[in-house]
């Protein structure tokens, strides 16, 4: 484990909390810095920070606390890539892969197998090229990739402006009675559990659309589309209903073999060719056996 410490002085009195961390901390983006806010390794006067953008107050102690993160090398593992050509691929991405090195990963992740056929194009993080969206270590399904700078910008303009639609099949507990519903409460990190999100006033916009698929005596199956991309908003959401996914043992109970979340659907605009592409992950095997062809009733995102 390393530690940084830092001193605000009188001079910084002001600054957010991300840009005085990247000001004092040579050759560590920002990005980089928002996220480890975000993931609560930086603590203010011995308060883990709630934000990025919190304003430092001279003679505040600011700490950052972080394990050393492995260099980014390609490294072989299993991939089930739903479509690639020169600009971009589409990668149904299995439960348990990380998507990206990180501080305690050791397993390959997702990015270091695509680096063993292909070159990706260089983000604000070294450990993340061509990455322009997440997707939990355990949940299952689609992620794009961008292999040109040219698609890494149009995309994450996409996600920007949302214009990239996602549908998420998970199986929760319960059993939900209404057909559909939306779901508009901010997400924000956990006071008490700084690994955690949760629902909270301070948060920031998060907004969530469900139908339910099919019912059973103790779950239920719903479609969901993610109208915002918050940090495990999916998850969140559906607990803040009383229905966490099933396995989730951070949100709910992980009394099951895995997390029930699969991103199913993917769509967005082709960097190149300007065309609208969906693309779609088979159920995986590990889910229970519900009658998945009623799906087949959804020809678009809503």
């Amino acid at each position: 484990m390393e530690k940084v410490e830092l001193v605000v002085t009188g001079a910084e009195n002001g600054l957010r909390l991300d840009r005085y961390m990247a000001e004092k901390i040579q050759g560590t983006s920002r990005m980089t810095l928002q996220r480890e806010i975000h993931a609560g390794h930086v603590s203010v006067n011995g308060v883990p920070a709630a934000h990025p953008s919190r304003e430092m107050r001279t003679g505040e102690r600011v700490v950052w606390e972080y394990d050393r993160v492995p260099i980014l090398a390609p490294r072989r593992a299993p991939l089930s890539i739903v479509y690639e050509d020169e600009s971009l691929l589409v990668v149904d991405k299995a439960a348990g892969q990380v998507v990206h090195p990180g501080a305690g990963k050791h397993d390959p992740t997702l990015v270091e197998a695509l680096l063993m056929d292909r070159s990706l194009p260089e983000t604000e993080d070294p450990a993340r090229p061509g990455i322009v969206h997440r997707l939990d270590k355990e949940t299952s399904g689609l992620i794009v990739v961008a292999k040109t700078h040219p698609a890494l910008e149009s995309l994450k303009e996409q996600f920007a402006e949302r214009r990239v639609q996602k549908a998420y099949l998970a199986v929760v507990a319960g059993v939900i009675d209404e057909d559909e519903g939306a779901i508009d409460a901010p997400i924000g990190r956990d006071p008490a559990r700084p690994r955690r999100m949760t629902v909270r006033a301070e948060g920031r916009t998060a907004e969530t659309e469900f139908r339910v698929l099919h019912r059973t005596e103790a779950t239920t199956l719903v479609v969901v589309f993610p109208r915002t991309g918050r940090t495990h908003q999916v998850r969140v959401h559906l607990r803040y209903t009383g229905h966490p996914v099933l396995g989730d043992g951070l949100y709910g109970t992980g009394l099951q073999e895995r997390l029930l979340l699969h991103a199913w659907r993917l769509e967005f605009t082709h960097p190149v060719s300007g065309a609208r592409v969906r693309f779609e992950a088979p159920v995986p095997e590990s889910f229970p056996s519900y009658p998945y062809e009623t799906i087949a009733w959804l020809p678009s995102l809503p």
